[in-house]
């Protein structure tokens, strides 16, 4: 429990400070949305690593050697000087999140007895519950109280806790003999294919999107994955079985945990990153309005699992997946007077459909599946989940800076002398000005860069609002692999 509650604070707990993280960097969302995609990414790859690592070096040499990684780059993220610093340190993090992530739920089966084990994953659960409900609040209140650097440090005193109990509790390495091979080159293609769509994406509204650089980056990225498809076809120790999507269910099951994924971690980025830039919210009061949805969201599962034993599993995917739907789209339309508990009802619809739905995701997608590939499909659909995480983050990001950047050259472009709403909002600002001592020849520019400012706010809000619609638009569009793997589940 305390690595998974670790982990998933580390995943949570910094979308509050990225703000503040801009301002002390002076980066833009479009950069600072590394610090969420480049945790994600590394530790999508990396889960592929955590049963090569227990083979290798044993439970405890995994487990402590990767904790200690994580607390030495969360110390380095803490005392960064610069953003590149701060955004290498997450990825390490996300890495060592990767491996140590699917060693917690191990842990448990190793060390209760199989009578017990109920109760050891009933203590899994609570940590992955726990971190998402409270590692925003706990995040705003250290940026309030302190700085965002303590936010790195929040997860440490946990993570030297679960090294403590892996010293006492887990085994070394049981296999005597030469450790197991390891797909190199398929690890290496795939992080190609990640690290080259990623930045390609984050990066083509900076560079032109029709610049070589871009180009070459997105066909590398193409060309790496389908090495690693291929590869891992041929492969005879491959870091995942592909061929399992090509059976129809499981496939749709993919899709729909991707969706999932992305619409969990990039709700959870733009949300607080949205409060906080349009609504000014502090850090605090942006951590305070997830929780309760964090809460309700713990509250729905064990009513999910009850439905999922009862219903066929597409049943409620398609509600949670219109649940989803409903709460973008009312995000879709939320402003700067949009009120809190008004966000956070609309938050809790939003969570309370990912609640419903996760669990039927992972039993829909398995049952379609021979006995035999169970454990590899349920490696896929975490993956597959994670991947959606990542991704998601990023094309947000990217299209919140493309229709950010389009309403405000739409909205400037109407700024003109003739308007008579442009002309009486200069004079009313140069009138309050006058009034507060503004030296005569300081009015106009003062004026005109109060209105840059007030068309930068609006367009920046409505490429939220656009952001939030979008990611609606691509519920509903799930809402057809959600149909289809109804017609493949064995009921």
């Amino acid at each position: 429990m305390l690595g998974t509650l670790s982990m998933t604070l580390a995943t949570t707990i910094v979308n509050v400070a990225i703000p503040d993280i801009m301002g002390a960097f002076g980066i833009a969302q479009s950069e600072a949305q590394w610090l969420s995609t480049g945790f994600l990414a590394a530790m999508t790859a990396f889960m592929l690593l955590s049963a090569w690592a227990l083979s290798a070096f044993g439970m405890r040499a995994a487990y402590i050697g990767a904790m200690v990684i994580f607390i030495l780059s969360a110390l380095a993220g803490g005392l960064s000087v610069n953003e590149d610093m701060v955004i290498l340190s997450r990825v390490v993090q996300g890495a060592m999140a990767g491996i140590i992530q699917p060693l917690a739920m191990t842990i448990i089966f190793q060390v209760f007895p199989p009578h017990q084990r109920g109760l050891g994953m009933g203590i899994y659960g609570l940590g992955v519950i726990l971190g998402p409900a409270i590692g925003p609040v706990l995040g705003g209140v250290l940026v309030d109280w302190f700085t965002w650097r303590a936010v790195f440090f929040l997860p440490l005193p946990t993570c030297l806790l679960g090294i403590v109990f892996a010293l006492l509790f887990t085994a070394g390495r049981e296999e005597s003999g030469p450790r197991p091979g390891f797909d190199y080159l398929g690890f290496l293609l795939l992080c190609t294919f990640l690290v080259c769509l990623l930045w390609a994406s984050s990066n083509g509204q900076r560079l032109g999107w029709d610049s070589m650089l871009i180009q070459g980056l997105f066909m590398g990225a193409v060309a790496a994955l389908v090495a690693f498809i291929y590869w891992q076809l041929r492969s005879s120790e491959p870091l995942i079985n592909v061929r399992i999507f090509a059976i129809p269910g499981f496939a749709a099951g993919s899709i729909i945990g991707f969706c999932f994924g992305a619409a969990l971690f990039g709700t959870t980025y733009l949300i607080p990153l949205f409060v906080q830039e349009i609504q000014q919210f502090t850090p605090t009061k942006s951590g305070l309005l997830l929780m309760p949805a964090g809460l309700v969201m713990a509250l729905s599962f064990p009513l999910a699992g009850h439905l999922s034993d009862r219903l066929p599993p597409h049943v409620p995917i398609a509600v949670g997946l219109v649940l989803i739907a409903v709460s973008c789209f009312a995000l879709g339309w939320a402003d700067v007077n949009t009120g809190f508990w008004v966000m956070a009802l609309w938050i809790i619809l939003g969570r309370v459909g990912m609640g419903l739905g996760l669990p039927s995701i992972n039993t829909g997608s398995l049952s379609t599946l021979d006995f035999s590939l169970v454990s590899q499909g349920a490696g896929a659909v975490n993956f597959s989940r994670q991947l959606g995480g990542a991704l998601g983050v990023n094309a947000l990001s990217v299209f919140l800076d493309r229709r950010a950047w389009f309403h405000t050259e739409v909205m400037a472009q109407t700024q003109t002398p003739s308007n008579p709403m442009t002309q009486q909002l200069l004079q009313q600002f140069q009138d309050l000005a006058v009034r507060l001592g503004v030296p005569p020849d300081r009015l106009e520019p003062e004026a005109l860069r109060f209105l840059g400012q007030m068309v930068y706010h609006q367009g920046y809000a409505r490429g939220f609002q656009d952001s939030f619609l979008a990611l609606g638009v691509v519920f509903l569009v799930a809402l057809i692999p959600a149909w289809f793997m109804g017609r493949f589940v064995r009921q």
